[in-house]
């Protein structure tokens, strides 16, 4: 496939060819950047591990240039940052057992603004070609900027797909914000127990993060093991690892639903909950 930007990549870790590796894929994860789809789509990641019908691809829109560096990569610049992302990122396909790894090497601020039209040009072709049932982008509520603007161009290049063309679920996952918060009839929950293993050796794959400042892979294994004891008080876990998304597939199916009036319609029914019950329990 022809991308928009030059530095792009296309890797097969099996080595079928493009179009063949592109059609297999079942669920399709669109991360910002290098490790986002390690921690947040784990769910697609780990359901298709082990088969042979489904597969996953990954997309990640950034190239990571920008990352917190400290350590053996503080004297990393740019451009030697990118390259070492990439190849991370490579690894981790490898790893996972990906159907395919796209890396579109945008920078952050393409991501970000409102008016670029190459990532979703991009997005646009590869969801075309690769007709997934599922996909796994960031949540609207997240509290990064360059991911809000990856999960709100994923949405518009849904949209711009014909209606018989599109994916039958889309999940916004946690990353820079959990979705604990969400009510629970609101929350997604993606059982992601028994699958530790392939956890910890995607997200140890990330050196450059680890080493470099940032504890994800200890991060997002508390998140989710909590995740899986907070969820209901009045019982006993019945997993050991969850991950929450925000059910982001009505507005992938319907043109009409304003995206920013349906992420409130989330935040208002989180103050009613809790203001619920603080009236009950004051006899109001």
């Amino acid at each position: 496939m022809n991308f928009s930007h030059s530095g792009a990549s296309f890797f097969v870790p099996d080595d079928l060819p493009a179009d063949a590796a592109l059609n297999r894929v079942t669920r399709l994860g669109i991360g910002a950047h290098p490790d986002d789809l390690e921690f947040m789509a784990f769910h697609g990641i780990a359901a298709c591990h082990a088969s042979e019908v489904d597969w996953f691809g990954g997309v990640t829109c950034t190239d990571g240039a920008g990352s917190v560096r400290t350590g053996v990569y503080a004297s990393f610049d740019d451009e030697a940052m990118r390259a070492v992302r990439r190849r991370e990122q490579d690894r981790a396909a490898q790893i996972g057992r990906y159907g395919v790894m796209i890396q579109l090497g945008h920078p952050s601020a393409a991501a970000r603004s409102p008016c670029s039209a190459a990532l979703h040009d991009d997005l646009l072709a590869i969801l075309r070609a690769a007709n997934p049932r599922v996909v796994y982008t960031h949540n609207l509520a997240d509290k990064h900027e360059t991911h809000v603007g990856v999960a709100v161009a994923v949405l518009q290049a849904i949209r711009a797909l014909p209606p018989g063309e599109r994916p039958g679920a889309v999940y916004g996952c946690e990353g820079w914000r959990g979705l604990d918060w969400l009510p629970d009839a609101d929350k997604i929950v993606h059982d992601v127990s028994g699958h530790e293993a392939l956890a910890a050796a995607l997200n140890g794959t990330f050196d450059s993060q680890i080493a470099g400042g940032k504890r994800y892979d200890l991060g997002v294994a508390g998140r989710r093991s909590a995740n899986a004891t907070f969820l209901n008080p009045h019982a006993a876990d019945q997993a050991s690892a969850i991950s929450f998304a925000m059910d982001l597939t009505p507005l992938a199916h319907d043109d009409s639903l304003d995206i920013v009036a349906y992420v409130d319609a989330f935040i208002e029914s989180l103050r009613r909950d809790v203001t619920a019950k603080l009236r009950a329990r004051l006899g109001r």
